[in-house]
This record gives structure tokens, C-alpha cells and sequence, in this order.
């Protein structure tokens, strides 16, 4: 099958039509961009961007978005239609006369939302990513494809000139609804085109298809419960879900709709690899194999054996690999019954608990506020953990109000009664991070339903309630203030940080309700 590109601009281009895993990987090494490991895995390096560039996400404003999209002007950032048009010209007249590399997949494992994704890219290793990160067609369904409902155009080596093109920088991820187009540019950071589609989704499942969207990963286990672990980059959504207990549903991305079917977004997974070991975390260490996608590793001196401790290219080494490369999946990747949620927060203060209770109107509070850390190497200039409020735990991602989506959610929450939990995968007083041995264990107490019938204690500053003892895990680890060299210095960052929830829920103080606001802290 052959794909006509001039029906997007590109001219005069060699159109390298779903290639194979082999076939992209034979190319990069051929043409110098990428290397094989000794795992079989190929590594490419990313360029000047090993992470997202949020300042440079921009989102069309039009009809269809000027009255719906959240405009705060510095997540969801205003570009102009007709400077996409010329743009858009700009890009595809850069592509032309390439070797260009086209794959068509699917988005919503769903088929009742399920979305035709195409993908014009102008490297193997961008489509690679692509192969690995979507769902894969059929034969049968490739035959019938026909036109995509999205496209991503992905140049890398274009460089915008913001004076003219009304960019900020060189760089630049742009959504059009309109035209249903994420155009990428000036940057080699593959994750940008996963979390292009991903902001689409955020927007046309709750308009349009009453299906909440969420930043989380999701597994279920043998008695078919569905538990959700939403976090930010880096907080551990990857790790924890993949467990051998469990069945992994996705990483990620997934929906949640009217009759309770969990879905995953994707085909693939993203893991960070930085100090990966085949102990700590055996399901993404297999994984990486033959197909797989390494990002920006470095390996161990005169061998092309990856050395995941090495952070001379960056903190946020990747790897993207499909779905199936683990063992243990839902298939498809599906989840009923909802359980168990988790919202998973990098604590660089050290006063949150590794495990604590979420009341309904604490865990709205919680999800609008998202308070974690940006996690170093995962975006731009973060170089060290930095604490940051991101509403719904995706800010970046979501193009409307973020109460809009924890309505949704509290409407699920009270509907079905599942479990609401705090997890510190952060540090505690010592600034030492939470082992994760001890955080799998107190997850591990919340599934089993170990805590369902335990003493809990009340948090004096934020209200939510610490069980007192769990198997397993030392019982001074539960308790936060244990590890900090004096009750005063955990009082002062306690209160510290409880500031910092309430003033920034100010900007959502015309939309809290009593009930919304008793979910905060108690000072």
C-alpha cells in the first residue's frame, strides 16, 4: 500500500509506508541515527530537547475552541489560525524532497471510541516511537483504513523563526481541532507526539463523548478489580503498574466511561529508565529487547551495554516498547470495576505519609490541585525536583477548566465507592525518596483490602487519615513526622506546604463549594 503525500503539502517525497520494527531500525543505524544496544534495543539520541518544552504547547484558538478551552495563558497558550496555516506550509514544504516515514495506527483501545491516528514523520525513529506507542492495525483493518480523523507531522530539524511564525522559540507542539492536526517542530523529544494526541483526547472525550480522561496508569487483578495510579512524569505511573500479580491495562493515558470500562489510550509504553535494574523493576527491564526504543542512554565504557545509572545526557533516559513486551497484560486493554485509585505525589517537603485515606470531597480537593513535583529531566531546565501544583495530575494536558474533569470524577468516585488514596513516592524528612519496596508494599495492602479493617490516624495539618501499622513496612515509616530531626521542623514544613495548597486553590475559588473546600488542609 502507498500513501500519496502531496495531499498534505509534501512534495516530491519518498514515502516509507508502515515499516517494520526491523526495517526503521536497519534505517537508523544506516543513516547514522541510532546505535543497537546489547540488548537488541536500538538507542537514539534526542537532540537539544530530551523532555517536553510545556512554554511551547500551543493550541489554536478558533470557533470551536475560544469558548470551551481553559485559557490561562500558560498551560493552554492561544496561536493564531492563520499563522498556523502559513506554518503548516512552512513544515511540509520543509519535508518535501525527503525520505519521509508514514504509519497509520489507532488511539482508544475502545472500539466505541477507538481514533485513526496517521503519522508523517521525518525520522525512522520517530516512527518507531510511533509503532511502539499506538495501537498496531490489523491487516484487515489497515486494508480498510482509509483517512485518518487525526494527523501528527512531526520535523524535528525545522526551526521556526517566532518573529514571523509567532512561536516563542525555535520549538513548538501545536494543536488544531479544527484541522485535527498536532504539528510538531524544532524538536527531537519523541513524547511530544504521544502527549499531542493525548491533549486532543482530553478535550473530545468529555465534549463530545461524556467519558472522563485521565493521566494515569491502570492494571487489574485476578478477581477483575481495576485500580488507577494518576502522577505526573517520574512519580512512579509506569513502575507500580506493572506488576506480575496484576494485569497491566496501560501506562499512561486511559478513559473512563458511563458503564465503568476502563480503557487505555495507547498500544505501548514509556517508561523512565534512569537506575533501572533488573531486580527493582524486572517487567520494563524485559521489555527491553529487540523493538524497543532506547532515548538518550549512555553505556558503560567500550561496550554498547546501556548504563542506566549515567545521567551525562540527561535525567530522563526512556524507553518505549509495545504493550505486549510485558507479560502479564489485559488483552485488550480493558479494565472493569473500579476499585482502587492512587494519586500519586512527589513530596519534596516530606510531611505527606507513604499511604493515607482520601474522604470524597479531600480527594476532589487533591485531584484539582495535583500537588507532586516535576521530577528532574522530565521538562526543560528541571534539573531537581521542583514542587508544583498540576490540576488533575496533567496539567500540560488538558485543554479544559480542571474542574470540569474533577466533576467528572467525583461523580465516579460517589457512583461506584472506590477507594481514594494518597501515595508518597516523594521523600520524606531526611530527603531520603520513599524505597520502592515499601511503597509496592503499602499499595499492595490498599488492593488486597489488608486495610480495610486496620486503626487509622487522623493528620493533624491535612486531615486525611494514615493507617497505624502495615505488614511489611516499619510502622515510623507511616508516620512522617518520625523522620524529621524534630517535631518543630515538621510542623514548620507541614505548615509550609499548607500554605502553599490554599493559596494556590485561589484561582479556583469561584468554582469551590463548601464541600469542595473542607477537603483542603485544617490550618
Amino acid at each position: 500500500m502507498s500513501i500519496e503525500l502531496e495531499k498534505y503539502g509534501i512534495k516530491n517525497s519518498s514515502a516509507h509506508y508502515q515499516l517494520s520494527p526491523k526495517e526503521l531500525t536497519e534505517r537508523m543505524v544506516e543513516i547514522g541515527q541510532g546505535e543497537v544496544t546489547s540488548s537488541g534495543a536500538v538507542n537514539i539520541l534526542t537532540g537539544e530537547f530530551t523532555g517536553r518544552s510545556p512554554k511551547d504547547r500551543f493550541i489554536v484558538k478558533d470557533e470551536l475552541t475560544e469558548e470551551t478551552v481553559w485559557w490561562d495563558g500558560n498551560i493552554n497558550i492561544p496561536f493564531d489560525s492563520d499563522k498556523f496555516d502559513a506554518l503548516y506550509d512552512k513544515v511540509v514544504a520543509h519535508l518535501s524532497g525527503k525520505d519521509i516515514y508514514v504509519r497509520d495506527a489507532f488511539a482508544c483501545a475502545d472500539d466505541r471510541f477507538k481514533t485513526k491516528i496517521r503519522a508523517i514523520t521525518e525520522t525512522p525513529g520517530a516512527n518507531l516511537f510511533i509503532y511502539n506507542m499506538f495501537i498496531r492495525p490489523t491487516a484487515e483493518e489497515l486494508a480498510s483504513f482509509g483517512d485518518a480523523e487525526w494527523t501528527i507531522i512531526n520535523a524535528p530539524t525545522f526551526v521556526a523563526d517566532p518573529e514571523t511564525d509567532g512561536t516563542r522559540q525555535h520549538n513548538f507542539s501545536i494543536l488544531n481541532f479544527k484541522r485535527k492536526i498536532v504539528l510538531n517542530g524544532g524538536t527531537g523529544y519523541t513524547g511530544e507526539m504521544k502527549k499531542g494526541i493525548f491533549s486532543a483526547l482530553n478535550f473530545i472525550l468529555p465534549v463530545d463523548k461524556n467519558t472522563l480522561p485521565m493521566h494515569c496508569s491502570a492494571n487489574s487483578g485476578e478477581n477483575g478489580d481495576t485500580a488507577m495510579f494518576f502522577g505526573l512524569s517520574g512519580t512512579g505511573k509506569t513502575t507500580l503498574s506493572a506488576d506480575k500479580n496484576r494485569r497491566l491495562i496501560g501506562d499512561d493515558e486511559h478513559g473512563w466511561t458511563d458503564d465503568n470500562t476502563v480503557f487505555n489510550f495507547e498500544g505501548g509504553c514509556y517508561a523512565k529508565v534512569i537506575n533501572l535494574s533488573a531486580e527493582g523493576e524486572p517487567e520494563i527491564y524485559g521489555a527491553i529487547k529487540e523493538g524497543a526504543l532506547l532515548e538518550n542512554v549512555a553505556y558503560f565504557e567500550g561496550t554498547k551495554e546501556v548504563d542506566f545509572e549515567n545521567t551525562e545526557i540527561t535525567e530522563n533516559t526512556r524507553v518505549s516498547y509495545p504493550i505486549d513486551f510485558i507479560e502479564n497484560i489485559a488483552e485488550p486493554s480493558l479494565g472493569k470495576n473500579p476499585k482502587n485509585i492512587f494519586f500519586l505525589s512527589f513530596d519534596a517537603y516530606g510531611v505527606f505519609p507513604p499511604i493515607a485515606k482520601l474522604n470524597p470531597n479531600q480527594a476532589a480537593y487533591l485531584f484539582i490541585s495535583g500537588y507532586t513535583s516535576k521530577v528532574a529531566g522530565t521538562e526543560a531546565g528541571v534539573t531537581e525536583p521542583q514542587t508544583t501544583f498540576s490540576s488533575c495530575f496533567g496539567a500540560p494536558f488538558m485543554p479544559l477548566h480542571p474542574t470540569k474533569y474533577a466533576e467528572m470524577l467525583s461523580d465516579k468516585v460517589e457512583k461506584t465507592g472506590v477507594n481514594v488514596w494518597l501515595i508518597n513516592t516523594g521523600w520524606n524528612g531526611q530527603k531520603k525518596r520513599m524505597s520502592l519496596k515499601d511503597t509496592r508494599a503499602v499499595i499492595n495492602a490498599a488492593l488486597n483490602g489488608d486495610l480495610d479493617n486496620v486503626e487509622f490516624k487522623k493528620d493533624q495539618f491535612f486531615g486525611f487519615e494514615i493507617p497505624v501499622a502495615i505488614d511489611g513496612v516499619d510502622a515510623e515509616k507511616l508516620n512522617p513526622a518520625t523522620s524529621f530531626d524534630s517535631a518543630e521542623a515538621y510542623e514548620a514544613n507541614a505548615k509550609e506546604l499548607a500554605d502553599k495548597f490554599k493559596k494556590n486553590f485561589e484561582k479556583f475559588s469561584e468554582y469551590a463549594t463548601p464541600e469542595l473546600l473542607s477537603g483542603g488542609p485544617l490550618i
